[in-house]
């Protein structure tokens, strides 16, 4: 005879881990690259989360 699986339902826990974080601003930044703006003079940082995949970039001041 064959097993009998049990079939259930993902706790909502696991269903949304991560995502619950970077809904509330806790993002997991990671440094993609680095351009240098020849506009602003500056060398600007480019970050990307690593769970939900946005984007953000930050110029460097003088």
């Amino acid at each position: 005879m064959a097993d009998i699986l049990a079939f259930k339902k993902p706790k909502a826990a696991k269903k949304h881990r991560g995502n619950t974080l970077c809904r509330r601003g806790f993002h997991k930044w990671v440094v993609v690259d680095t351009p240098f703006d020849s506009r602003q003079g500056r060398l600007l940082t480019r970050y990307r989360c690593e769970r939900c995949g946005e984007e953000k970039i930050e110029a460097r001041s003088r």
